[in-house]
């Protein structure tokens, strides 16, 4: 068949049934017929397949035989810990860090001078996923409070949340049914994140999920939010929740950076003994994306913006995070 046998000119052994033999040179898009190429494609991923576990065999064996003497094991390179260093990466012992915790915008619910009171609201005219997205968005915040927007603006929202002591504003946009985007703005004085939302999943579309969280505050586990921008994003999120998690209820909410996407997840512990845990999710779960953070409260027009996600001029190195 095309492609398979040995380079001409050598006196190749037959090859064993249902091993195939590419020559060195060989290169599957040179192929021409779509289906024979389809197929060889996945013979020769099927062949790297085998070469690489027989290659961990040989190696689990040799590491076997040296015992203790055996090298300790390379440390495999991912997109991660090859990450462009960043000059923003916040260090917890600075007098600095410190200094701006102490009087940013978020530093009155640190310093529990105030409880959070979360409004969550949609876009207008919202259809049923997010409608139901909402609303189990609320049964994890706990002391937040669902708004069916009815074509009032965001502008004239503000203000009414900022009388009725809300501390935080959550928007959930949509685009064809689908919730697309969202927008976390602090009280009263902002700042205000805009975030692309993906992968969002219900709870009756997550595998074994279990039954409906209780209304006890949550664990709140912020991971690798490292930088300036990141420990400001961090902090905002942490604010939405109370201060004093409810271990008794066994939940906890946790946002993990990893390559600047937010994955959210809401789990539940089960102690199976005193050594053996389990965890059983609980949905909702979304990805986040961060756009721009904006000072102040929402406004689109002549917000002053402390971060903007330029593309082109941003993403110039696959290694390079802001978070």
């Amino acid at each position: 068949g095309a492609g398979t046998g040995a380079p001409a000119g050598q006196d190749a052994e037959p090859p064993a049934p249902g091993r195939v033999l590419f020559p060195p040179t060989f290169s599957v898009s040179e192929i021409k017929n779509k289906q024979r190429r389809h197929f060889m494609f996945l013979r020769w991923k099927q062949q790297q397949r085998k070469e690489k576990l027989a290659l961990r065999k040989k190696r689990r064996k040799e590491r076997e035989a040296l015992g203790d003497k055996a090298p300790p094991k390379p440390i495999p390179k991912t997109i991660e810990n090859q990450r462009v260093y960043d000059e923003t990466t916040v260090d917890p012992n600075d007098e600095e860090v410190a200094f701006d915790e102490a009087t940013d915008e978020f530093a009155p619910y640190f310093n529990r001078q105030t409880v959070p009171k979360i409004l969550i609201t949609t876009s207008d005219r919202p259809r049923g996923r997010t409608v139901r997205f909402c609303e189990q968005l609320s049964t994890v915040i706990p002391n937040s409070h669902v708004y069916y927007r009815r074509g009032l603006a965001l502008k004239r929202i503000i203000p009414q949340c900022i009388a009725r002591d809300f501390t935080d504003l959550i928007v959930v946009n949509e685009d064809r049914k689908i919730p697309n985007g969202l927008v976390l703005s602090h009280l009263p004085d902002g700042p205000t994140a805009h975030f692309r939302m993906s992968s969002v999943r219900l709870r009756k579309e997550i595998k074994r999920k279990g039954k409906p969280p209780t209304e006890h505050a949550p664990e709140v586990i912020l991971n690798n939010f490292t930088t300036r921008l990141g420990h400001s994003i961090g902090r905002m999120f942490a604010s939405l929740f109370p201060h004093d998690p409810q271990f008794i209820g066994r939940q906890v909410a946790t946002f993990h950076n990893q390559r600047d996407y937010i994955f959210f997840r809401f789990h539940r512990y089960i102690f199976k003994s005193e050594k053996k845990v389990g965890i059983q999710e609980l949905g909702p779960r979304f990805t986040l994306k961060l756009r721009s953070l904006q000072k102040g409260t929402f406004d689109s027009k002549f917000g002053e913006y402390e971060w903007i996600h330029k593309r082109r001029e941003m993403d110039t190195s696959r290694r390079k995070f802001h978070l």
